[in-house]
């Protein structure tokens, strides 16, 4: 994806629709060049193109979520996807810089992905170095995820090195939180799972009360997030021996 389809889902993003003739003028390109940004962001299911122009894809879809802030979104899973080596296992939940980090380990040979994320499935199935393991159960629609007893037992007898999660807010006092009850509970079902968990996140979630708890700081090994992030979070982070990495 290139800078201009970069800032072409920024503008969608803010707009929720923009037409061809819009976006040419304001990128100085030709018309023709633009069509052909916007099938290339369809075909990743980014945006739904429509006569004339293009939208988001639904409100509350996660389509649409990674289409805001992607390009730090995209920095952080590079950056993230540094930890895993050819040959590796990891676990990854759902969420958009979960789904940008899924493609980015496509990028590494013989990787083995275990998500409870339909959506991650389908974004990375024509990938050709990864093999998929799906947690399945009951599907939340809107946000592509398997959840209940049924993801529990589908854990039995897995163990990983490192399972990644995005998160939806950070404060000091609840520690890191959530948007949905269900969701919540598979994060914390699955860091057991897991030797080392390690959040990827962008900076705007902190200092953002969720409202239902997710995990605790001191349940984290590494932070994965932009430079943005306030200096007093640094500190926190540095206080608990957290591995914060930071990118520009």
């Amino acid at each position: 994806m290139n800078k201009r389809q970069i800032e072409i889902l920024n503008i969608i993003s803010r707009e929720s629709q923009i037409n061809v003739t819009e976006l040419a003028k304001i990128f100085g390109v030709s018309e023709v060049t633009i069509r052909k940004d916007l099938r290339q962001l369809d075909k990743e299911g980014m945006i739904k193109r429509m006569h004339g122009g293009a939208m988001l894809v639904t409100d509350d879809n996660i389509s649409n979520r990674l289409c805001l802030n992607y390009d730090v979104k995209k920095r952080i899973a590079r950056e993230a996807s540094k930890l895993v080596k050819d040959g590796e296992t990891v676990m990854i939940e759902s969420g958009s810089t979960a789904a940008i980090l899924a493609k980015e380990l496509s990028k590494k040979q013989n990787i083995t992905i275990i998500t409870n994320s339909l959506f991650i499935v389908n974004y990375i199935k024509k990938c050709p170095n990864i093999q998929i393991i799906t947690l399945g159960g009951i599907l939340q629609k809107n946000s592509e995820v398997f959840v209940g007893p049924l993801v529990k037992y589908a854990l039995e007898g897995i163990y990983v090195d490192k399972f990644f999660i995005g998160v939806d807010g950070f404060s000091e006092k609840n520690g890191f939180t959530s948007a949905d009850v269900m969701r919540a509970e598979m994060v914390r079902t699955m860091a057991k799972k897991a030797d080392k968990l390690i959040v990827i996140t962008d900076s705007s979630k902190f200092g953002v009360k969720g409202p239902v708890h997710l995990v605790n700081l001191d349940e984290v090994n590494t932070i994965i997030t932009d430079s943005n992030i306030e200096k007093k979070y640094i500190d926190l982070f540095t206080s608990h021996s957290v591995n914060l990495i930071t990118v520009d």
